[in-house]
């Protein structure tokens, strides 16, 4: 199998290659553009295998794309190139609509031509993984732990990057339902582990904590998200190429549910046990102005992908995180220095200028 993987130098991207080359036997063409958040450190133990190949694209360049199907013939795509940040889409909402919208109807497009033209014992194999959020089904304001997202489930985002992601999904749908298009789409929870790029809650937290840092904390921190470790979300995405159905929604998450401001604290906890200092950590939090739309709430009902796929998360969110400060704690000066390397210093995103 040959899978063309978009945005394979991302966070999640980046664990899809490293299981579908060392675990799957797959062979994997990585098309990224190689935005500020890509890092192609992150695959460093599959680089230079003769199952692995890397390809620096925009998806939004049909040419490309279109090039690109022609000289690789992938047996399959698995979608992840996106701008994922909602703070940045608050304050630059075209590049989501971009990448996130047009690079998907380009990519789409390119798909649907070169599966035309495949005989028909590979159009049979033939999958288009569209990777999504959970963020699309917008807010789940009640605290009932009985309430979580579900497939089918109605779309109500709220941010720029949710919208265009709603979006993206509705598009990847409307290709299979219009043009036979085997497409699947997946929708995770907040993913986290190692090589996320620090703008997101659990690797700046490691950070800002490691170097003690204030620790910003949006609202009073009650908003809940659910928590899933990348390498179980890839492990899931990689079951779909063989096991997914086209035209249906699969949705992955963690069953971890965690305020923010306990995720914070534990994070801090973890780091004192590791590396006492002066003082504790937890003495860093910092509560900050919320984001403007900041959804109260996710979580998601993984029962579909556990009864047709066969798939588990297989660590617990305490075994994972500390995992994570364990690779954070071990690699932070260079993290760092990439991340912050005239890139993200840090500092807070996602603010409205004040209205007068």
């Amino acid at each position: 199998m040959r899978v063309l993987v978009t945005g394979g130098a991302g966070f999640i991207g980046s664990a899809v290659c490293r299981q579908l080359v060392s675990e799957a036997g797959a062979t994997v063409v990585n098309i990224d553009k190689l935005t500020y958040a890509a890092n192609l450190a992150s695959l460093a133990s599959i680089d230079g295998t003769s199952c692995y190949r890397f390809e620096q694209h925009d998806i939004c360049d049909q040419e490309a794309v279109n090039s690109l199907f022609a000289r690789w013939e992938p047996s399959a795509v698995i979608h992840l190139a996106a701008e994922s940040h909602v703070d940045r889409s608050i304050t630059g909402s075209a590049t989501f609509i971009g990448t996130n919208i047009v690079g998907t109807y380009t990519l789409l497009e390119a798909a649907r031509r070169y599966y035309d033209g495949l005989p028909h014992p590979r159009r049979k194999q033939f999958r288009f993984i569209h990777v999504s959020t959970d963020e699309v089904y917008g807010s789940l304001d009640s605290l009932d732990s009985f309430g979580r997202f579900r497939e089918d489930t109605a779309y109500r985002p709220s941010s720029p990057y949710s919208a265009s992601k709603a979006a993206s999904d509705h598009l990847a749908l409307a290709w299979y339902k219009t043009y036979g298009l085997p497409v699947i789409v997946s929708n995770c929870s907040n993913n986290y582990g190692p090589f996320q790029f620090p703008e997101k809650l659990i690797p700046l937290t490691i950070l800002n904590a490691m170097e003690y840092k204030p620790l910003p904390v949006y609202g009073d921190g009650s908003n809940v998200r659910d928590w899933l470790y990348v390498e179980d979300h890839a492990a899931g995405l990689i079951k779909l190429l063989f096991e997914g159905r086209p035209g249906e929604k699969y949705n992955f998450g963690g069953d971890s549910e965690r305020s923010n401001l306990e995720v914070v604290n534990q994070i801090c906890d973890v780091l004192d046990r590791l590396c006492p200092g002066s003082a504790r950590r937890r003495s860093l939090i910092a509560f900050v102005p919320d984001r403007p739309g900041h959804d109260a709430r996710y979580a998601i009902d993984a029962s579909k992908a556990h009864r047709e796929l066969g798939w588990q998360p297989t660590r617990s969110f305490e075994q994972g995180l500390a995992d994570t400060v364990d690779w954070y704690f071990a690699r932070g000066a260079s993290w760092l220095a990439w991340a912050r390397n005239g890139v993200y210093d840090g500092a807070r995103l996602g603010l409205l200028a004040t209205q007068h």
